[in-house]
């Protein structure tokens, strides 16, 4: 049994209880060229959350690049690789040494605009990445658009994250094959801007974006107050 499994025993286990005994959660700061975002992580998915939390507390992500941006779908860093990488080098392969994320998808997470999610090849399992992750930019969908989305995904989002399609935009048919772990709550604009930046071929920006990030326990009611984001 590996760790993932262990950790996820342990974890499932005291993870009811957790919820409604803690009063403070993270704030993930992630900070860029063109400004920094705040998120938060989900506790529906413990495993991500405990692996990423650990990679930025330990300043995995420190002077990284978000190495492929596409504008109205996504942008994506984490690669290790990409932190001394050449102009021009092609990445994304980075970090396929590391032990893979079970994947933990969960129906009332979706892949709406500043969602955080975990990027992965085309194992079977459909495990994540160990460090690669993505944030959702996509875009706004009317009726027809969205339907022909729905059918290239793997599940029929509820009528309420539909709406949200509709209104705050996302990449549905993302929905059911990658984990969300995460949310965007304040720098959305960020997003817009990176993944609006000039790139080569293979999608990496022409001029590199690089990211810090670092974690700071607050109280559940000052992250709600700054931020409008409420827990679930």
């Amino acid at each position: 049994m590996n760790r993932f499994c262990l950790l996820f025993l342990l974890l499932s286990c005291v993870q009811s209880m957790a919820q409604k005994k803690s009063r403070k959660d993270y704030l993930i700061t992630i900070n860029t060229n063109y400004g920094e975002m705040k998120a938060v992580l989900h506790d529906q998915t413990p495993l991500h959350k405990q692996n990423f939390l650990k990679l930025v507390q330990e300043h995995f992500y420190d002077s990284l690049l978000f190495h492929r941006v596409i504008e109205g779908f996504m942008i994506q860093g984490g690669d290790p690789g990409s932190k001394g990488a050449k102009a021009g080098e092609r990445l994304g392969n980075g970090g396929g040494n590391m032990e893979r994320v079970p994947a933990e998808f969960r129906p009332e997470l979706f892949h709406k605009k500043g969602a955080l999610a975990a990027a992965r090849d085309n194992n079977p399992e459909k495990k994540s990445s160990a460090c690669q992750f993505y944030i959702v930019q996509g875009r706004v969908w009317d009726a027809a658009t969205l339907d022909a989305q729905l059918k290239r995904g793997g599940r029929t989002p509820s009528p309420q994250q539909i709406e949200t399609y509709k209104t705050s935009g996302g990449t549905p048919h993302l929905d059911g094959g990658y984990t969300v772990f995460g949310q965007v709550i304040s720098g959305l604009s960020v997003v817009d801007s990176i993944a609006h930046q000039p790139k080569n071929q293979a999608d990496r920006p022409i001029k590199d974006v690089r990211m810090s990030m670092t974690a700071k326990k607050m109280k559940k009611k000052k992250i709600t107050k700054q931020y409008g984001y409420v827990f679930e």
